[in-house]
This record gives structure tokens, sequence and C-alpha cells, in this order.
């Protein structure tokens, strides 16, 4: 009885899910800067919310809004660009070690190889077969990714993940900063906290449905933990001008 092949026959229940380490590289680089772009909007809402609590002065409130939006995306950069090299560095000092270990011990390499099949459930026999037939195929690649979990040829680049970071941190704190500042001053309060919740709302539903989680949990979070953080510095603002006044 041979298989049906046909074009409109329907999938199987997992066969439309995508498998390849690509997509999931992807999807940790789109979630990164989903989460980016959230900071982006949190941090900068807070800032020109705390100014706009102690002053009506829109020059004045785009000015530190611009200064938060650059020192934040400067900041994003750099940590990511020192934990990803540091990430990188450890990752390439291990793939050399087993480099160094592949030649100088290949017989207890292999054996090391296969001991981990049976350990995922593989028999001994057929561990050792598939063992020996993947390290035929590239002996580093299959130790790495199932000894360390680490793929030699898709390792994370510093530079795109600085850059990356401060793209998406700027792109979210580029909407609370144009909303306060363009909107006249009598409503731009809470325009822009309409605008912000908003973008929580779905910076939120986006990393949920991302992570496979819930989406509802992760907007009533999001939401709330911006909110907040526009109360205190907009209350923050107001008790310093009320001070100094």
């Amino acid at each position: 009885m041979t298989a049906d092949l046909s074009a409109d026959r329907v999938p199987g229940p997992h066969e439309d899910e995508p498998h390849s380490g690509g997509f999931y590289s992807r999807l940790n680089w789109l979630r990164a800067g989903v989460l980016g772009a959230n900071d982006g909007i949190v941090s900068t809402a807070g800032i020109v919310m705390g100014v706009a609590g102690a002053t009506d002065d829109t020059t004045t409130i785009a000015i530190a809004g611009i200064a938060g939006l650059v020192a934040g995306a400067l900041s994003m950069a750099a940590g990511e660009y020192v934990s990803v090299s540091t990430q990188r560095d450890s990752e390439l000092a291990l793939l050399a070690k087993e480099r160094r270990e592949l030649a100088e011990e290949p017989e207890e390499e292999l054996a090391e190889l296969a001991g981990l099949y049976v350990e995922k459930g593989l028999s001994e026999q057929l561990a050792l077969q598939v063992a020996e037939e993947l390290t035929a195929h590239d002996a580093l690649a299959a130790h790495a990714e199932t000894e360390l979990g680490i793929d030699p040829d898709d390792l994370t680049n510093p530079w795109h993940a600085a850059g990356a970071s401060m793209v998406a941190f700027t792109l979210g704190a580029l909407l609370p900063l144009l909303t306060i500042t363009l909107t006249p001053p009598e409503a731009r309060i809470w325009i822009t906290l309409g605008a912000v919740v908003l973008a929580l709302a779905i910076t939120g539903w986006s990393s949920a449905r991302l992570s496979y989680g819930s989406t509802r949990a992760a907007v009533v979070r999001n939401v709330l933990g911006g909110a907040v953080a526009m109360a205190v510095t907009y209350g923050v603002g107001s008790v310093v001008d009320t001070q100094v006044g």
C-alpha cells in the first residue's frame, strides 16, 4: 500500500510546524526585537511623563525625551554587544576544545557521543551506528550540537545583536516622544497615556504569541507595568515642580 502524497492531502498534526534551526534563531531575534521596543516605550514614556509633570514647555520635554532615547539606545546596544560577545567567546573556546579532543582522542569522543544517544533512548547498537555516521559526515557539528547545544555554523554576531537592540529600542522610544511633543499641551498627557497603553498591549500580546504563553496575562502585566511607571514619574515631576515653584 503506497503513501498518499497528493497535494490536497490533509497534513498531519505536526507537519505544518517549523523544525529548522534557522526558524528558531529568527524567532529569538524577533522576540528580542519586541522586548527591545517595549523597553524603549516604557523608559522613554517614563522620562517624558516625568518632565511633563514638572513643566508644560514642549522644548524641555523634547530635549529630555531625545536624551533618554539616545542614552537608552546606546546602553541597550552596548549591553547586548558585551553580553553576546561573552557568549560567543565561550562558544568559540568550547568548539576549540572539542576540535582538539576530536583530533587527539577520536575513539573516546565517538564512545562519548554514542553514550549521549543512549541517554536519549536509543539502543547501544543504534546509538553507535548513529554516532559513527554523524561523525563521518561532520564530527565537530555532531559533537557540538549534542554535547554543547551549539551550531558551529550559526554563532550569534555581537554587532548584529547590538544593532538590532538599538533599532528596536529607538523605534519603541519614538512613540511616546513624538506623541507628547506633537499633541496639544492641554491633551498631551492623556493622548500619550493612551498611545503608550495601546503600544504596550501590542508588544505584550506579540511577545506572548512568540513565546506560546498566555496573551491575556502578558498584556495585563505589560500595560500595568507601563502605566505604573508613567504614573510614578509624572507624580515625581509634579512634586518637583511644586517644590521648585
